[in-house]
Parts: C-alpha cells; structure tokens; sequence
C-alpha cells in the first residue's frame, strides 16, 4: 500500500487545486432550497464540464479527458474540500449512463452522453418496487410488446430524484414464461413521457428525495431497449455494479465530531467524554474508521497501478452505514434532552446528528442491503457455498404469492 502520490499525481492534484481554488462557487449553501441548489449545481456542472473535469475517466469525444480512475479519484477528494453543489448527477453520470454508453446504439449515446456531462439532463434508476427491493429479479412492472412499441405498466419505489429528473432507466418484465432472472429487459424513457406519474414521499426527516413512478399504458420505442430482449439482468448488473462503487461509503459526522461533542457536552461534574462506556464506543469507532480508511487507501493504491480494486466497496459500505446510525445515536444519547433540539440553529454541527439518526438507516438499503453485501462477500470474497435460492429455476408466473 502506498500513502502517497506520485510525481504525476502529484501535479494532477495541484492542478486540480488551482483550477478549484479559481473556480468553486463562493457562496454558502446552506440554508438553499432543493430547487436553489439544482440551479447552482447544474451551472457547476456545465463549468466542470467545460474544463473537462465533469468525468475525467471517460473518453474525450463523449466529454471527457481521457484521464485515470485515480485522477478522478484525486479530483473528488479535492472537490470535497470546496462544498461545490454535489449529488444531483452521481446517478446518472455514475449508474445510467454508463449502461447507456455500455449497450445503447451510437445515435443514442450522442444524444444523450454530451448533455449528461454538462448537467443540462439529469437521469434517475428505476428498479426497487413495492415487492422487490433487494431481490431486484422478483419485479412485476410488465412491458408487452406491441408492433415496434412497448407498453408498460406497473410501479417502481425509492426513485432518489425522480422528481427532477428528465430521464431514466427502467428494469421492467416482459416474459413471465421463464425464471425471474431471465424474463427481464431494460429501457431508457422520458420522465416527461404520457403515463409517468411521480410522487414524491414525505420522508421523516422533513424532506422528500424519493418518489413512487407509477406507468400507466406508457409507450417506448424499441429504439429505447439497452441490450437484448430477455437479457435485462446482465444489463442491470453493470448498472448494479456501478452502484456499489457509488454508494461505497456513508456520509456524515464522524468519530472525532462526536467526540468534540461530548466534551463540550456537561455530564455529572465533568464532561460527558468522561463517561467509561462511552469512551469504549468511541474507541471502537476510532478503530472501524481507521480501518476504513486504510482500506479505502488499498482501493486507490490499486487504481494508482492501472489495476481493478476488489471488494472493498461492499465491505467500505456495511461498516459505514452501521457506524453512522450507531454514532448518531450515541451522540443523541450524549446530548441528553438537548439531543431532542434540531434547529440547525441551535444544535451543535447545524444538528447533524439529529439529521443522520432519520436518514441513516436509510443507508444500510440504499446500494444494496446489509443482508446482499454479505452474501456478496461470503460467496465472492470468502468462497462459502452460495444461498440456497429454492425458486431459482421456477417461471416467474409460476411463483407462489400468498394466498
């Protein structure tokens, strides 16, 4: 493992400064509504773009620059520092557009690569249903054929940003004759098309980021298909894999955030940092995070070397997520009745914990649930025998439903 750049790295990474430094938005963004962030991300977006800094990985004729995966690993992190507008593109430059770029035809990719990149069309991933969360192969939204068309029908659910987006990609059924995994074909499709309907959810920490996408008699072209008729899941695997990479890590306040607000915190005749068990905690997380962060350096040694990382983005993204939400309690256990105050006013780090303890759990599903990840690394990483999967070979017509 090797913790530094090299010489080119190295002058990458002050490249990237110097152009971030001269060129990130100055003014704060917190405070700014949902519609006011995505005015100023998408003119960010255009401005990356420009620069060829919107997808440094990808080739130069589709709007990229040709670079390294650790030129756009180094350029993220530097990005970070900067509090630029971020995350209304991860999907669709991260997840579908590369399966676009993957199986789409060459009229499609010109279309539609190019505007991706510059921000001025934004995608959303169209696969969780209300009975088909983690098993993704078990989905009910149909499409049957109908001359050169496609007419779907059905629901989708947890659409992060549907409400905003212009486009997506679309996992639906269009052969209940055969086994869940094979009778699945994708489409990209107009969020704007006759027949879409999204409906925001009204989430518990007061905002609204994912939606129902209900299609009623929705028409697609056969021009629309990503790869072949029946071949959805190999399709949806890249898209898959894409995901895990996205959603490799949890973001939030840390260990050393808790642990300046614990001392702050009064408990007894001392500070509540004093408290023995807490400290265990604590100690715990300081151990996880290091670990974490070691294993996120072997991931971008590997990407320095020209090589692929391994798993360590499904390993990255389980014990983040759990140490997150365990954090966030703690901190509000912490805090005591203060830990109830989630006026960002008012509460320390703006009520970061507050916010995580709502929203975290969420991460433990979001690319992939705690139970799939270790499946993951049980059967690919620790070679143990797969998981008995009983209707593997059954139609999909012919599974059982209830009642």
């Amino acid at each position: 493992m090797d913790f530094n750049d090299t010489a080119e790295e190295a002058a990458f990474r002050a490249e990237a400064r110097a152009w971030l430094e001269a060129n990130a938005p100055k003014a704060p963004l917190s405070g700014k509504s949902e519609a006011e962030l995505l005015v100023l991300a998408k003119a960010w977006q255009a401005k990356k773009a420009a620069a060829r800094y919107a997808c440094i990985t990808w080739p130069e004729k589709l709007g990229g620059r040709g670079g390294t995966p650790i030129q756009q690993v180094i350029f993220s992190q530097e990005e970070a520092k900067v509090g630029a507008p971020r995350g209304f593109f991860d999907i669709g430059l991260g997840m579908c557009i590369p399966t676009v770029m993957a199986f789409a035809d060459d009229a499609t990719k010109a279309r539609f690569v190019g505007p991706a990149v510059r921000g001025e069309e934004i995608w959303c991933q169209l696969f969780s249903e209300p009975a088909a969360g983690s098993d993704v192969a078990g989905l009910r939204t149909k499409a049957e054929r109908d001359g050169d068309e496609w007419v779907i029908n059905g629901q989708k659910v947890w659409t992060s940003g549907a409400h905003y987006c212009d486009f997506g990609i679309v996992l639906v059924r269009t052969n209940p004759d055969t086994a869940k995994h094979k009778g699945l074909t994708m489409f990209w499709i107009d969020m704007k098309a006759k027949g879409v309907t999204v409906k925001p959810i009204h989430q518990m920490s007061g905002g609204s980021n994912f939606n129902e996408v209900y299609f009623e008699d929705v028409r697609v072209k056969d021009s629309q298909r990503l790869g072949e008729p029946g071949q959805g899941w190999q399709v949806a695997l890249v898209t898959l894999m894409n995901e895990r990479l996205a959603v490799g890590g949890a973001t939030g306040p840390n260990y050393g955030e808790l642990l300046d607000v614990a001392r702050a915190t009064p408990a007894g005749e001392g500070s509540a940092l004093e408290d023995q068990a807490f400290r265990e905690h604590l100690a715990d997380w300081y151990v996880q995070a290091e670990g974490l962060k070691l294993t996120r350096f072997r991931s971008i040694t590997a990407l320095s070397r020209g090589q692929t990382p391994g798993p360590e983005a499904s390993i990255g993204k389980i014990v983040s997520a759990n140490q997150l939400q365990a954090m966030s309690h703690e901190a509000l256990d912490v805090l005591d009745q203060f830990g109830l105050i989630s006026d960002p006013a008012v509460a320390p780090l703006e009520a970061a914990f507050q916010q995580s303890v709502l929203w975290s759990a969420g991460l433990r599903i979001a690319g992939g649930t705690d139970e799939i990840l270790k499946n993951i690394i049980s059967e690919r990483v620790l070679g143990l025998p797969g998981e008995i999967r009983v209707d593997k070979d059954l139609a999909f017509k012919d599974l059982p439903t209830g009642r």
